[in-house]
């Protein structure tokens, strides 16, 4: 009887440590939210399919990249290319490196949109992340590779996705990896060059842009007609937010303007120290 009742204890003990939240089950990043697993139906396309399209303004005078010194590893010193900060890129009154997307409404909120079984790929190329914005949806695989002769270390550092952190040598295979939970955005860097940043949106569908380097331009292409929420997002001058009804096979235009007085200050970017020349 007092074994019974001791078994009965324990269990009762068990039970409201579970209640109190020690036996909470562990968030490993791989609920994936998009697809089949957020429990809305798959999109089917109906044929109705229209676009956003845009230019990205900016306003006031663009601040003058600045100088970096690359002169701790030989070989990016000596890679072709620009050797200044990314941060601002504007050119004819244009600004580039903008991640635009669908936030909420119409489709978004209805349906689901399975991630493509493409690769996306981020490469490090003259010592630089090449694209420097990114977008891929939440499960989709990403592909990065080292097209330099020396050694990077990638690391993103997600939020709501497990963070990584990778070295990868010349000639070294590609590093496949996937965040299965959206996120606005995940900023990367490389450790051995404290320079080297990237910034990658994760989204539960594919209605995204990153505008031009030469003009500003993004298309976002083959949304369903409907009510939406877009949102461009900076890395130094913030979001913008608007709303834009898309009607069937409708190319709907809409620009947003980015103020160089809006500057949010340094990146929240954790990085080491790197030695930026006046």
């Amino acid at each position: 009887m007092l074994k019974k009742n001791l078994i009965i204890a324990s269990i009762l003990i068990a039970g409201l440590a579970c209640f109190a939240g020690s036996c909470k089950k562990k968030d490993t990043g791989n609920d994936n939210t998009s697809g089949a697993d957020s429990g809305k139906p798959a999109y089917s396309s109906k044929g109705d399919e229209g676009s956003i399209t845009g230019k990205i303004s900016f306003n006031g005078t663009a601040p003058t990249p600045k100088k970096i010194d690359e002169g701790q590893d030989a070989y990016c010193a000596g890679a072709p290319g620009e050797k200044t900060t990314e941060d601002v890129v504007v050119s004819n009154g244009k600004l580039a490196n903008v991640f635009v997307y669908v936030k909420s409404g119409g489709a978004v909120d209805k349906y689901s949109f399975p991630a493509p079984a493409t690769d996306v790929v981020l490469d490090q190329k003259g010592c630089r992340y090449h694209p420097h914005v990114m977008g891929l949806e939440a499960g989709q695989n990403l592909k990065v590779v080292n097209s330099d002769q020396t050694t990077h270390n990638v690391h993103p550092s997600p939020s709501k996705n497990p963070e990584w952190n990778q070295s990868q040598a010349p000639g070294a295979p590609p590093i496949e990896k996937k965040f299965n939970k959206p996120e606005i955005v995940i900023p990367v860097k490389c450790n051995q060059h404290p320079w080297m940043k990237a910034y990658i949106g994760v989204l539960a569908h594919p209605f995204y842009a990153v505008s031009s380097d030469t003009d500003g331009s993004y298309t976002i292409k083959g949304l369903p007609p409907g009510d939406y929420t877009i949102v461009a997002w900076h890395e130094k001058y913030g979001e913008q937010t608007q709303k834009v009804t898309v009607a069937a096979k409708e190319t709907k235009t809409q620009d947003f303007t980015f103020s160089g007085a809006a500057a949010r200050g340094p990146s929240s970017l954790k990085e080491g120290p790197a030695l930026i020349l006046p």
